[in-house]
């Protein structure tokens, strides 16, 4: 549904890095920056646009794709690093559904960032 999706932060270059850091493990990059700020995104699309925020904007769920239950416990150990709180280590959350391998950090922000994997372990 969803092209590509903006977000706020306080500080621009700390947010990018957290998230660059912190998506590494998921094959994210920088696929455009400017001085409106940076697009992260896979085979050079944009798809997580950080733009400067003059207030702390209201903290938001991001969840993104993993293919596999390992790049989500590499982007929890990733986003711990990149100085990510954590909210919730890798594990199943059999609540959404019998496959569901999630893991949650808390970003410089307050945003909410998940990892998620829908298959099962192989």
């Amino acid at each position: 549904m969803f092209d590509h999706i903006g977000i706020g932060a306080t500080d621009v270059e700390a947010s990018t890095a957290f998230f660059l850091q912190a998506l590494a493990p998921l094959g994210v990059a920088v696929a455009m920056q400017g001085p409106h700020g940076a697009g992260l995104g896979m085979n050079g699309k944009p798809s997580l646009w950080i733009s400067p925020a003059t207030a702390k904007p209201a903290p938001l769920h991001l969840a993104f794709t993993a293919a596999t239950r390992a790049q989500v416990d590499a982007f929890y150990q990733a986003a711990l690093a990149a100085g990510g709180k954590d909210n919730g280590a890798p594990g199943l959350r059999p609540h959404y559904h019998a496959n569901y391998y999630g893991a949650f950090v808390i970003g410089p922000d307050g945003h909410n960032v998940e990892a998620v994997c829908h298959k099962p372990q192989a």
